[in-house]
């Protein structure tokens, strides 16, 4: 148990190395990574620094130089060690018994799992990825300094467009800076910039491996800005290319892909100038010849004359009502002309007029038979022209 202690009863410093020295010990042996920066000493012992790959920190390892013929500063090992704190300089090293190095083909089968892992999380997906602009105001550029790569993306921007603008961010692109600076990048060029381009040249699978670590392809799927990748050559094929919005296969293409060509801008304008032009130029052309087309129609071109021929219709038309009318009134006059002849000579007064006359009694009874009236009967003899009283004789 610790003791306590106070401002009155502070421990040695002896007490707390030892102290921190036991506890150190009691972690045993352990497998530990990382990748070698630095080796030193001479002599059977060698010293050298094991840093980690992602986040600035590293230890210090003695190791037999025999241990450690075969192994070059900036490659990635694996050693077997025992944690040892050293109570006279107050420092922690590792004492190495077992060094050995991680292959290339260990490399790929840890980054084939990543990838496995992030395509399940849909980090690859393609209905997550962002369209580039098509003419970006301000471009960055996430790349080492005075590269190839720099000069390609730049030159090759430029030339195609050259009023596009550049926000560089100069990083390590391989050794155990490379992820935390190119995070670093990102987060600062993030909102800033319309387009952000990763450009490397080519190399070993060990010198691109800071392109295919989990932390560098998180921060790029949270990139809020689309991102271009363009690492290495066409065969080079890191993690970064599928987490990326675009994969350009260099960093040549990248600065073909970024913005578009200017030249082959102006011609597609020209090009859609001429068609608008002769699309128009054809509209006008046809609206004209159809103007004229109406133009000549009689309706148009005097029309008076289709006045003439409604007004000739229309007289047509008032004479032949009118003879049908005079015709009807004839054939009714004739109707009645002879109806009224008819009449005429069916009437009783055709008859008195032939010198015939109507004999009637006193109430006005025609008289048909001579039997029928007595001797002395008062009687009323009807002429064609005024009538008789007579008595019977």
């Amino acid at each position: 148990m610790t003791q306590p202690t106070s401002p009155e009863q502070p421990m040695p410093v002896r007490v707390v190395a030892l102290k921190i020295q036991d506890w150190v010990n009691r972690l045993g042996r352990i497998w530990v990574e990382g990748q070698v920066t630095q080796i030193g000493g001479r002599g059977p012992t060698a010293f050298l620094t094991l840093r980690d790959p992602v986040a600035d920190v590293s230890l210090s390892v003695t190791v037999s130089r025999g241990l450690i013929e075969s192994v070059r500063e900036g490659e990635r090992v694996v050693i077997h060690a025992k944690p040892d704190f050293y109570v006279t300089r107050g420092t922690l090293s590792l004492a190495a018994t077992e060094v050995r190095a991680v292959g290339v083909g260990e490399l790929l089968a840890r980054i084939e799992r990543l990838k496995v892992l992030l395509g399940q999380e849909g980090l690859f997906a393609a209905d997550r990825k962002k369209p580039l602009p098509f003419l970006p105001g301000t471009v960055g550029l996430v790349t080492g300094r005075a590269s190839a790569a720099e000069r390609d993306v730049l030159e090759n921007a430029r030339r195609r467009w050259p009023a596009v603008r550049f926000e560089v961010e100069n990083v390590a692109v391989q050794g155990h800076l490379a992820v935390q600076q190119c995070i670093g990048a990102l987060e600062r060029l993030d909102g800033k910039v319309d387009v952000i381009v990763i450009a490397r040249g080519g190399g070993s699978v060990e010198d691109l491996l800071p392109f295919s670590d989990e932390a560098l392809l998180r921060a790029v799927a949270a990139c809020r800005t689309p991102v271009i990748s363009a690492i290495g050559h066409e065969p080079d094929t890191p993690l970064l290319d599928l987490v990326a919005d675009v994969r350009c296969s260099t960093p040549t293409d990248a600065g073909k892909r970024v913005v578009p060509d200017v030249k082959e801008e102006a011609q597609r304008i020209a090009m859609l100038r001429d068609r608008c032009r002769r699309v128009l130029f054809g509209m006008l052309d046809r609206e004209s010849q159809r103007i004229t087309q109406l133009a000549s129609r009689p309706v148009l071109g005097q029309p008076q004359v289709l006045v003439a021929d409604r007004r000739r219709d229309v007289d047509a038309l008032r004479d032949r009502a009118s003879r049908c009318t005079t015709s009807l009134l004839e054939r009714a006059q004739q109707d009645l002309t002879h109806t009224l002849a008819r009449v005429v000579a069916l009437s009783p007064q055709a008859t008195l007029d032939r010198g015939y006359a109507v004999v009637q009694n006193p109430d006005g009874s025609v008289v048909r038979d001579a039997d029928e009236v007595v001797l002395g009967q008062l009687l009323r003899v009807r002429l064609a022209q005024g009538e008789l009283h007579v008595t019977s004789g």
